[in-house]
């Protein structure tokens, strides 16, 4: 019997039990020889004196104890003493994957593809390690405070020894795969299946099957095809889209195989999210002649006997789930729902579970037969859809080449072309008629993404909001007659406030700063300043989002040196945003086509989720930059208040310092000239009182404390002519 306060195997100190499982109970201890605290799992007394329970829980220990990797919780000793089986292991101070999907509701794309890769990385190192974990699911997934994914709970893992293992556990019937739902082998397969399922659940915040059983469940994950995630969240990109739809494939020869190509593929993604690079593999290209398995073996064995294939399935589904009930995993009830421990009925309702099976299975069947049936007019369908799309496309393709000039001088051969607007396209008559034509282009896209207004910003933040935020495609052209300063953006087609689908392409229209005189410097300042501001306010939202999510820190590491997509993947790792990539000029040549430069310097100690803006070098110039400051104060949200001093510096990219001071007068302005550098940052530093929350329940009042705060704004600077 464990009591708190009790020393076990001579080191570890008992303080508090942390939860509790199916057979065994989990205690945070003190390590009195190595000084640090650890998690002690401890099997249950009423199972300590079976053999076949202990065996197992040696085995789980066995199997992991030599797996050592930053993405799963490592195993650090094991022994028994006086009847008390005990695994020693890394203790995990955050919380579980699914706590933190039902806070957020679901997460953005770029942090559920960053946690995948993660959780791929310790898969990859079980797998390489010849261990299974086999119950891959968000409540076995844990985000410590440091921002670490780390895999847990490798409770009903098996060491493989050979390709494959034979499951005679069925996971979590929300997470498992088809083989493991039919007590047939699994795999390093079925872990990517179920690793594609939670990242379906961080996209969607649902799961894509669910029933009233764990039996109708699981003949979904058998017989059902996988809904897109891009059916309950529209800004998924196809790459993420077909990565889950590849994982959760039914057949394992057609998903990854192995957890290197899913991180190859999900770090691919991060670059290029709209690129269709994933390939899924053709159900016609399985059409040739191959060797039945040996499930398939079996079935026709079972047919022969005169046994059906959905008695034969039923029987297997219901022995799998009767071990599930026997043998929860540990964790559940710490992190995740209380689960009930009363065994399902089964003798009562047999006849009720094979009936729903049958159904399910019949309905299927005659699904199949109606569907073959009118398949001829299907395909006579499809083939008019895309005859149409083409023809619809041509004309709108002639009417805007038309409306561009780029097939004649006007829409209307009886009418001149006009003058030209700022972003080069004919006014008047022909901007009407520009108008009704996108009217008709876009008529199927009327729900649509609102594009949001970038006029007056610079380039660089129009493509942060537009593809980043938005996820539309950019075009850059080029604006003679606007008298902004270089890169400001004029105008956008489809102009701002019009609908399009996400994906479509918006060309923007920014000037070229060949009007920009000084008697614009005063608006464009004003401008610049809104774009400082608005940066910052972008920062900060995603800052507080991090610190939502827990309360760490993460040291900025070294991208200066790679290429961009090396640097983009080095971000995500550590737990940081990418952000801007601007392309200036570097006097050091082996720096070309290279980052040369970031915005915050490596080393530094900052909140998970913070934005990295980074610098591509295209060579030496001799460039210079300018800067009217204009200097918002921080924010309520970042906890100021007017009145407190706060120490505001602005230095280069370059490591120039333009401004150092402690003011309470805001905002700072200021001009700056000669900026060898096209970025900086604006840090503010002040002292301030945390806010003041009270218990209801308790009464306890918490916060007040005086704390230093360090907020960072990214700044763009404008090119001189």
């Amino acid at each position: 019997m464990v009591k708190i306060g009790m020393v076990i195997g001579d080191r570890y100190e008992v303080l508090e039990k942390i939860g509790t499982g199916g057979m065994s109970d989990v205690y945070k201890a003190k390590d009195h020889k190595l000084n640090r605290l650890v998690a002690v799992k401890v099997l249950k007394q009423e199972f300590s004196e079976n053999e076949n329970f202990v065996s197992k829980f040696r085995v789980e220990a066995q199997s992991t104890a030599g797996l050592l990797h930053p993405n799963t919780v490592n195993v650090y000793d094991v022994g028994d003493e006086d009847g008390i089986n005990y695994i020693v292991m890394e203790l995990v101070d955050g919380i579980t994957l699914k706590k933190y999907i039902e806070k957020k509701s679901r997460l953005s794309v770029k942090e559920a593809v960053s946690i995948a890769i993660q959780v791929a990385m310790g898969l990859e190192a079980a797998h390489n390690n010849g261990i299974i974990h086999r119950d891959i699911k968000p409540q076995n997934i844990m985000i410590s405070k440091e921002g670490k994914v780390k895999v847990t709970d490798f409770g009903i893992a098996k060491a493989a020894t050979s390709n494959t293992i034979t499951s005679n556990v069925m996971g979590s019937v929300h997470y498992t795969s088809p083989e493991q739902a039919r007590g047939g082998y699994s795999d390093a397969k079925s872990d990517i299946y179920s690793l594609g399922i939670t990242l379906f659940e961080m996209l969607t915040g649902r799961v894509p099957f669910n029933g009233d059983t764990t039996v109708a469940i699981a003949i979904k994950h058998i017989q059902e095809e996988l809904p897109s995630p891009a059916e309950y969240n529209d800004e998924i990109p196809i790459s993420v889209e077909k990565i889950v739809l590849k994982c959760c494939q039914k057949s394992p020869d057609r998903r990854y195989q192995s957890a290197a190509e899913l991180i190859t593929d999900l770090k691919k993604s991060l670059i290029t999210p709209d690129k269709d690079f994933v390939n899924l593999m053709d159900p016609d290209e399985e059409g040739a002649t191959r060797i039945s398995t040996e499930d398939e073996m079996e079935m026709l064995h079972n047919q022969s006997a005169g046994r059906s294939y959905d008695e034969t399935e039923q029987m297997r589904l219901k022995s799998d789930v009767d071990r599930e009930y026997e043998d929860e995993p540990e964790y559940e009830d710490d992190y995740g729902r209380d689960r009930p421990k009363k065994r399902p009925a089964y003798e009562e309702k047999s006849n009720h579970y094979r009936n729903d099976y049958r159904n399910d299975y019949n309905r299927q069947r005659r699904k199949k037969t109606q569907q073959s049936g009118s398949s001829g007019v299907e395909k006579m369908t499809i083939i008019m859809a895309v005859v149409s799309a083409v023809l619809v496309g041509f004309i709108v393709i002639l009417l805007l080449g038309r409306n561009l000039g780029i097939f004649g001088n006007s829409v209307d051969s009886g009418t001149e072309a006009g003058t030209l607007m700022s972003n080069g396209t004919a006014s008047s008559d022909v901007s009407a008629a520009s108008g009704a034509v996108s009217a008709g282009a876009s008529s199927d896209s009327a729900g649509g993404i609102q594009i949001p207004d970038v006029t007056g910003k610079s380039y660089a933040e129009a493509v942060s909001i537009l593809h980043d935020d938005k996820g539309f495609k950019v075009e850059k052209a080029q604006d003679s007659a606007n008298t902004a300063a270089r890169d400001t953006v004029a105008s956008t087609t489809p102009a701002a406030g019009s609908r399009a689908a996400s994906g479509s392409t918006i060309t923007i229209y920014v000037s070229n700063g060949s009007n920009y005189s000084s008697s614009a410097s005063a608006s464009t300042g004003a401008a610049s300043a809104a774009t400082a501001s608005a940066s910052g306010a972008s920062s900060s939202a995603a800052s507080e989002a991090s610190s939502a999510a827990d309360d760490g820190k993460v040291t900025v590491p070294k991208i200066v040196g790679l290429t961009s997509e090396e640097a983009v993947i080095t971000l995500v790792e550590a737990g940081l945003q990418a952000g801007k990539i601007i392309e200036t000029n570097n006097a050091d040549t082996n720096l070309t086509g290279l980052i040369c430069a970031q915005s915050v310097a490596e080393g530094t100690s900052v909140s998970q989720g913070t934005i990295i803006n980074m610098e591509l070098s295209t060579g030496p110039a001799s460039v210079t930059y300018s800067y009217n400051a204009d200097i918002a104060a921080p924010t309520e949200g970042e906890n100021y208040n007017y009145g407190i001093p706060v120490k505001v510096t602005l230095v280069t990219s370059a490591g120039t310092t333009l401004l150092s001071t402690t003011t309470t007068d805001f905002p700072v302005q200021g001009t700056y000239k000669g900026i060898t550098a096209p970025t900086g940052t604006i840090t503010f530093v002040y002292t301030a009182t945390t806010p003041t929350t009270t218990d209801p329940e308790t009464g306890e009042t918490y916060g007040g404390e005086t704390v230093e705060y360090m907020v960072t704004r990214a700044v763009t600077f404008n090119q001189e002519s």
